[in-house]
C-alpha cells in the first residue's frame, strides 16, 4: 500500500492516483530532453477517409483493428517506439528514446515489413481491401526521454517529423519513399530507385526522395569493406598461431575478438578464416541478431543449417530431414534419434517435444561436434555474440571447456558490452584468449584515408578525424568525396554508432561523459562537480568509465590539487556534446568558465578556453575579450596562425552596430595576416623565434 502525499489515503501499489482525492501518488519524473538523430516513418492508409464515411463506425473499427495491431506489431519488432496514431496514419520513431546504432537501416526495414504485413493481411481478409503508402526521414530532432507515447505525449520535434509527413503524403500507392539522409545512410543494405523530388508547402526547396525496392542483405549483415586491410599484422599472426596449434595439435581454443563499432572485427574475421579455407579447413559462421528474428540460439542454428544443407526456404519436414540424414551419418543409428531430435529442439524445428533439462540438450551438441570435427578442423565462427541470449553463450563456454582432442577453432566477435553482461567470460579456461582490436595507428589509419582519397591532402585529416577506427575513416572520405569538403557535423552512420554506446551506459555514468562533453576533450573533476546531476556518485562514474576506455585519468594535472580526465576517442566528445540541449550547454559552459576563472591566471591555454566557454555560455561580449586577449598572446609568442584565427572568432562574434570595435579587430586582424604571410621572410632576417 502507498500513502496519498496530499491526504494520507492508502491506496494499492498499482494505484497511479489517489481513489480518494485525485492527488498523483508518485512524483512525475522531471522532463528531460537530448538532441539526437532520428528516423520518423510515417504509414497512412489510402483513401480511408472516404471509404469509411460510408461504413458503419463498429465496421471501421474492425478494419482498424487489425491494420493498427500489424503495423505496430512490425514497427515494434525491429525497435522502433510507436509514437502516434491519428485515425489510420501512424507514426513511428528510431532512435529515441535509446539510439541502436543501425536506426536508419532498421526504419526502413520496418517500414518495408509494414509494407509486406498489409499486402498479406488483404490475402487473408480480402474485405479489408487496405491501401497504404510511407516515408522514413532521417534527422535532428529534439527528443523528450521521459514522455510516454501510450499516453499520448509527443516524444520528438523537429523538421525531421513534418519532412517525414510530406514525403509520406507524396508517395506513390503501396510504396516507401525515404529522404536523402536516410537514402545516405542506408544505400549499402537497400535498394533504392530514385522519384521525383516532393515540393511541399513550407518548404524552400524541393525534397529529394527515393523509393525503397527491396533489402540487399540480410538483417544485422554489413558488407566487408573492399579497401585495404591494413595495420593488422599483430592480430592475424596472434590467430595464425592459434589456428596452427588447433590444427596440428587437437586443441580447441576459444577466442574472443572485443572492438567497438566500425574497428574492423568482421574484416578480421574474414581474412583470417579465408586463410583456414585456403589451407583446407572448413569454416562455418553464425551471427546473433540484435530484433526481429532473432532466436535464442540463433547463431548456433545458421551454422547446423549450414553444414546439413538446410535452406531458410525449406519447410520444416525437408529442413528436419536433412538434419537426420546427417546426424545419422555423424553419430551413428544409436544415438542418431535422440541427438537430431534434441538439435531440432533449438533449431526450433520440435514444437511438440521436450528434454527434462537443459544439459541433455547441450551434451548432444556437443556429440554433433565432437563427431563432426574429428576429421576436419573446423572453425566455428560466432558473430555478435554480445546480442547472444545467455543461453548461447553458456553453451560457446560449455563447448571451449568440453571438448577435446579435436581440431576446433571457437571464433566469437563482440563489442566491449558483452564484459558488462559476462563479466567473467572466459575467465578459468586453459585455451582461451582475449583479442582486443585497438583503432588503425597513425601510419596505418593514414594509408587507408590515401586509398580512399586518392592523393587527397585532405587525407591526414580525414584519418585524424576517424580516430584510427576504419569505418568512420571511410564514412568521412565517402562525404568528403561527395561534396568536397569535410562535413561540418559527423555523419549519421558515426554519430548512431557512438551514441548507441553512450545510450549503453548506465544512467549515472552516461550522464557525466555528457557532463564531461561541455567541459571539452580535457577536464576536470572539479568542474564536473559544478554541472554533475548527482555529485556524489561522480567518483565512482569516472573510475568505472576510465575502465571502459571512454576517459582517462591523467597522470598530470595543469591544475594542481585537481583531477585531471581527457576522453579516449574526440569523435566520443563531440557525440555527447551534441545529445545536449542548448540551454544545458549554456549552463555548463557558464559553470566551467567560472571554474576556470577561479582556478587559472586566465593565460596561456586557459584564456582560449574562457573565451570558447564564454562564447558557449552565450555571454559574447566577455567571449570577445577572452578572444582577443588569448590572441594578443599568441602574437607575443610569435605564434601568428593561431592570432589570426582567435581574432577571426572574435570578429564573427562582434555586432556590425559595435562599429569601433570592428575597426580595431578588422585592424589587429590585417597586422596578422600579413605578419604571418611574411613569416619566412622573417626568419631570414633574423627576427622572431622561428615558432609559428
Amino acid at each position: 500500500m502507498s500513502a496519498c502525499p496530499a491526504c494520507g489515503q492508502d491506496n494499492p501499489e498499482i494505484a497511479r492516483f489517489c481513489l480518494a482525492c485525485g492527488a498523483p501518488l508518485s512524483e512525475e519524473a522531471p522532463r528531460r530532453e537530448e538532441r539526437r538523430i532520428v528516423s520518423v516513418v510515417f504509414v497512412d492508409l489510402v483513401g480511408f477517409t472516404s471509404r469509411s464515411e460510408q461504413l458503419d463506425p463498429e465496421d471501421v473499427r474492425a478494419i482498424l483493428t487489425p491494420y493498427h495491431g500489424t503495423v505496430r506489431d512490425e514497427l515494434e519488432s525491429f525497435g522502433g517506439v510507436v509514437e502516434k496514431f491519428v485515425g489510420d496514419a501512424v507514426m513511428a520513431v528510431f532512435g529515441a528514446p535509446t539510439t541502436h546504432g543501425d536506426d536508419p537501416e532498421r526504419a526502413v526495414r520496418a517500414a518495408m515489413a509494414v509494407r509486406d504485413a498489409v499486402t498479406a493481411l488483404n490475402t487473408e481478409q480480402p474485405e479489408l481491401e487496405l491501401r497504404i503508402r510511407g516515408a522514413v526521414n532521417t534527422g535532428e530532432a529534439v527528443v523528450t526521454l521521459t514522455a510516454r507515447p501510450a499516453l499520448g505525449e509527443a516524444m520528438v520535434a523537429g523538421d525531421v517529423v513534418n519532412t517525414a509527413a510530406r514525403l509520406q503524403q507524396h508517395a506513390p500507392v503501396g510504396e516507401i519513399v525515404v529522404g536523402e539522409e536516410t537514402y545516405r545512410a542506408t544505400r549499402s543494405a537497400v535498394e533504392y530507385e530514385p522519384v521525383e523530388p516532393v515540393t511541399a508547402k513550407g518548404k524552400a526547396a524541393p525534397i529529394a526522395a527515393w523509393r525503397a525496392v527491396t533489402a540487399t542483405s540480410a538483417a544485422g549483415a554489413r558488407d566487408l569493406s573492399s579497401t585495404p586491410f591494413v595495420g593488422r599484422d599483430r592480430e592475424v599472426g596472434l590467430l595464425d598461431a592459434t589456428w596452427e596449434r588447433v590444427e596440428l595439435e587437437r586443441r580447441p581454443h576459444l577466442i574472443t575478438v572485443l572492438g567497438s563499432p566500425g574497428v574492423g572485427k568482421s574484416r578480421l574475421s574474414a581474412e583470417f578464416t579465408q586463410r583456414i579455407s585456403s589451407r583446407g579447413g572448413r569454416v562455418v559462421r553464425g551471427r546473433c541478431l540484435p530484433y526481429r528474428e532473432r532466436s535464442a540460439y540463433g547463431a548456433f542454428a545458421t551454422q547446423v543449417k549450414e553444414l546439413a544443407g538446410i535452406y531458410d526456404s525449406d519447410d520444416v519436414e525437408v529442413a528436419t530431414g536433412k538434419l537426420r540424414t546427417l546426424v545419422q551419418r555423424l553419430v551413428g543409428k544409436e544415438e542418431a534419434e535422440a541427438v537430431a531430435g534434441h538439435i531440432a529442439i533449438l533449431l526450433g524445428f520440435e514444437t511438440k517435444a521436450t528434454t527434462p533439462d537443459r544439459d541433455s540438450l547441450f551434451r548432444s551438441v556437443r556429440v554433433f561436434i565432437e563427431a563432426g570435427a574429428r576429421d576436419e578442423a573446423t572453425a566455428f565462427v560466432f558473430e555478435d555474440i554480445h546480442w547472444a541470449d545467455p543461453v548461447l553463450l553458456d553453451l560457446i563456454e560449455l563447448l571451449a571447456t568440453r571438448l577435446h582432442d579435436l581440431p576446433v577453432l571457437l571464433l566469437t566477435l563482440a563489442r566491449p558490452e558483452l564484459l558488462d553482461m559476462r563479466p567473467g567470460w572466459g575467465g578459468g579456461m586453459l585455451a582461451y584468449n582475449a583479442l582486443p582490436l585497438e583503432p588503425l595507428e597513425g601510419k596505418d589509419a593514414a594509408q587507408l584515408a590515401l586509398h580512399l582519397l586518392g592523393a587527397d591532402a585532405k587525407a591526414a585529416e580525414v584519418a585524424k578525424a576517424g580516430e584510427g577506427n576504419p569505418l568512420f575513416i571511410e564514412q568521412l572520405a565517402a562525404v568528403m568525396n561527395e561534396r568536397g569538403d569535410r562535413p561540418e557535423s559527423l555523419p549519421t552512420t558515426i554519430r548512431g554508432l557512438v551514441a548507441a554506446r553512450l545510450d549503453a551506459l548506465p544512467g549515472e555514468e552516461r550522464d557525466v561523459i555528457l557532463d564531461a562533453s561541455i567541459a571539452g576533450r580535457i577536464f576536470w573533476r572539479g568542474a564536473l562537480e559544478r554541472i554533475a546531476r548527482d555529485p556524489d556518485r561522480l567518483g565512482s562514474a569516472l573510475a568505472t568509465l576510465e575502465r571502459r576506455d571512454l576517459i582517462r585519468r591523467d597522470t598530470v594535472s595543469r591544475i594542481e590539487g585537481d583531477e585531471q580526465w581527457s576522453f579516449q576517442h574526440m569523435l566520443i566528445r563531440d557525440v555527447a556534446y551534441e545529445l545536449q540541449p542548448r540551454a544545458r550547454r549554456r549552463d555548463g559552459h557558464r559553470h566551467i568558465a567560472e571554474f576556470i576563472e577561479e582556478s587559472t591566471p586566465e593565460v596561456g591555454e586557459a584564456g582560449a578556453a574562457l573565451a570558447r566557454h564564454w562564447r558557449g555560455a552565450g555571454e559574447l561580449d566577455q567571449a570577445v575579450q577572452h578572444f582577443i586577449a588569448a590572441a594578443e598572446e599568441a602574437e607575443r609568442g610569435w605564434a601568428k596562425q593561431y592570432a589570426v584565427t582567435l581574432y577571426k572568432e572574435a570578429l564573427d562574434m562582434t555586432p556590425a552596430e559595435d562599429a569601433d570595435r570592428v575597426r580595431f579587430l578588422r585592424k589587429r586582424l590585417a597586422v596578422a595576416q600579413q605578419t604571418y604571410i611574411h613569416m619566412d621572410d622573417a626568419h631570414l632576417l633574423g627576427l622572431g623565434s622561428g615558432e609559428s
